[in-house]
């Protein structure tokens, strides 16, 4: 199975290169799943349900959120109308919407997606290395699901690596969020999963991530805020990783980034 994760999309600027490049995505790399990341896509600030629309409608099969997750607060209402958006899986019971879920491929195969983010440096949720336990044993490869994916949202990358080593051999990719910068260290782990501690942004790279420079820097100088945040409008580009899976095992056999347009060195999978 090819599985396609794209990373957080940043205000319109963002979202319009995944709108506009997605479906040629498609065509070219032939994924039988994507998911992507749409916490910062109104705004910079949480999703709405027209964005969150516009983003399906792209091509998209399922989309997952962070932090930002009820910026917007429309999405606390129609969050419960819809499968395939997720919020942190560790938020305390009763938030509304849910933290995982099975899905079907393009190819017909049971894809588990499980979104969930961490808690150094971070709101203080619930432990995300026993929330992601009750899913991932519930729902194991091949006898569950064909694929699984967990996008874990969190902000320090040895959090993150940590998670990964925790999960290995269990899922087929493990993609880090929320920090807006793409890593190079995408590998598939002794255990067959493949990881990435950063996915990086589909947004503007001339930001601060994925914002316009003038307000970080003026905070960064002046402690002072002036204004609000507000997401930068050049071109973007669009930033993800790609895996292929074993069909026997659902564990990952190839891992590669993927980077479309903007400002950055364009990456494409060779398989």
């Amino acid at each position: 199975m090819r599985l396609l994760f794209l990373g957080d999309v940043v205000g319109r600027s963002g979202r319009e290169a995944v709108i506009r490049e997605l479906p040629g995505m498609r065509q070219r790399l032939a994924p039988d799943f994507v998911v992507l990341n749409g916490e910062n896509a109104a705004g910079g600030f949480g999703i709405t349900e027209a964005i969150y629309e516009s983003l399906v409608d792209a091509g998209v099969d399922v989309v997952t959120l962070g932090n930002h997750a009820f910026d917007q607060r429309e999405t606390l209402v129609f969050i419960e109308r819809v499968d395939n958006l997720l919020r942190p899986l560790n938020y305390p019971k009763g938030t509304p919407g849910r933290g995982a879920g099975i899905f079907t491929a393009r190819n017909g195969g049971r894809v588990l997606v499980i979104n969930v983010m961490g808690v150094a440096k971070m709101e203080a949720l619930a432990d995300p290395f026993a929330a992601v336990d009750q899913e991932l044993d519930s729902c194991p490869l091949k006898t569950g699901c064909d694929a699984s994916l967990i996008d874990f949202h969190a902000e320090l990358t040895s959090e993150k690596m940590g998670f990964g080593h925790y999960v290995d051999g269990r899922t087929s990719l493990m993609a880090g969020t929320h920090t807006h910068v793409p890593t190079a260290d995408h590998r598939i782990l002794d255990g067959g999963t493949a990881y990435v501690t950063d996915a990086g942004m589909c947004g503007d790279y001339d930001s601060v991530i994925g914002m316009d420079k003038e307000e970080p820097l003026n905070r960064f100088l002046r402690k002072i805020p002036l204004g609000r945040f507000t997401p930068a409008t050049g071109p973007a580009t669009v930033t993800g990783i790609a895996v292929l899976t074993d069909g026997e095992t659902g564990l990952a056999l190839k891992v590669a980034p993927v980077r479309i347009g903007g400002r950055l060195e364009p990456a494409w999978p060779e398989w």
